[in-house]
């Protein structure tokens, strides 16, 4: 069995889990099924092996997209995928007109509009707006220049969206309204590593978070908290809930380990001097995504289980801990990498992948 490293896109280009895990199966239209806590299955488009999906938002029941790659065969990139959601099917979009290989990463909009970041087969950035009927390219200050990079991006309540990444000059968070785009003034720690996402809250106050920086912006100047650390960790999701009351996912592969190692899981919270660990209900493994309640409380967590491939490992915040969630039985591992509410009314999509390797015949998967 193979063992090698699936991009997850959850820390970059090439990050990956570097699991040995069940065969993906043959690839094909996927049974429905129901799970436990409500979460079910839903068709998605049959796509090129191997395909994953990194990124989903939804603007509301009936708007949603969802984006990543497809095509990839070990360290040979495929070319970017996008889906779109209308309220009855997921439908693969055609790309072909953008021109490049690579893969998109994040995504985020609204019923008026949506954006999509990426990189294409050289590792040069890439930025999409939402044309009503597809993506198209759009321009941003560095684009094509060295050193430029982006990572993730979220929409604020007034619908201007907000991006991390990382430009020649330091520079983490790219802000714009389609018209025109600003590079916010850099971190005082002066990263030289790119943040792995964004973050907005209701307040307008924007987070970029990574292993090595997690920091606010509150539109004149940077607040950083002390980094989280770990020894190999991947920072996946950030939620700022009060300033005593930080929320953050991910994983983390500790010292050596013989090939096919899990990762554990990483979760910690942040009480506004200091990180501490929380126990999650399975700790082999990694949590991908963290969604809020809607009022900026915690909510949902994706999560992968090394020990139990077969069922997404959600968590749910009960008013005083993480519990376990469960997604419904399949046929395939389900490594979701990617969560995101539906405004107004309710729920949750849920999208990844079906295998930890970056090999045929794996396919995307997505739950509701």
């Amino acid at each position: 069995m193979r063992r090698r490293r699936f991009i997850s896109g959850l820390a970059g280009a090439g990050a990956g889990l570097g699991l040995a895990s069940a065969s993906a199966g043959a690839a094909g239209p996927p049974a429905v099924a129901q799970g436990p806590h409500g979460w079910q299955e839903v068709l998605a488009p049959e796509c090129s092996p191997a395909a994953q999906l990194i990124g989903v938002a939804a603007a509301r029941a009936d708007l949603a997209w969802a984006v990543g790659e497809e095509g990839r065969n070990g360290s040979t990139r495929g070319k970017p995928l996008a889906l779109r959601w209308d309220g009855s099917t997921w439908t693969r979009l055609d790309l072909t007109h953008l021109g490049f290989g690579g893969y998109l990463r994040s995504v985020a909009g609204t019923s008026d509009g949506a954006w999509a970041v990426g990189a294409d087969a050289a590792g040069t950035a890439r930025l999409l707006a939402w044309d009503g009927s597809t993506w198209q390219e759009a321009g941003f200050p560095g684009r094509a220049a060295p050193g430029t990079a982006l990572t993730g991006v979220t929409v604020g309540a007034d619908g201007g969206a907000w991006v991390s990444g990382r430009n020649s000059d330091g520079s983490v968070l790219l802000h714009g309204d389609g018209q025109s785009w600003t590079w916010q003034t850099p971190p005082p720690s002066a990263t030289t590593a790119a943040p792995s996402g964004v973050r907005v809250m209701a307040a307008g106050d924007v987070w970029v978070y990574d292993s090595a920086l997690v920091a606010r912006w509150d539109g004149e100047s940077w607040t950083e908290l002390t980094a989280p650390g770990g020894l190999r960790p991947t920072v996946t999701g950030l939620l700022p809930v009060t300033a005593d009351d930080i929320w953050l996912t991910g994983y983390d592969y500790g010292v050596g380990g013989p090939p096919g190692k899990p990762p554990g899981v990483t979760l910690k919270h942040w009480d506004g001097s200091a990180w501490s660990g929380v126990t999650a209900p399975f700790t082999a493994g990694l949590l991908s995504a963290i969604v809020d309640d809607g009022q900026g409380g915690p909510d949902r967590i994706a999560g992968w289980d090394f020990w139990d491939q077969t069922r997404a490992h959600y968590l749910r915040w009960d008013g005083a801990a993480w519990v376990s969630e469960r997604g419904p039985t399949a046929t395939t591992p389900v490594l979701p990498l990617a969560l995101a509410s539906v405004p107004g009314a309710g729920g949750y999509w849920s999208v990844g992948t079906t295998s930890s390797s970056p090999y045929p015949p794996a396919q995307v998967h997505i739950e509701q």
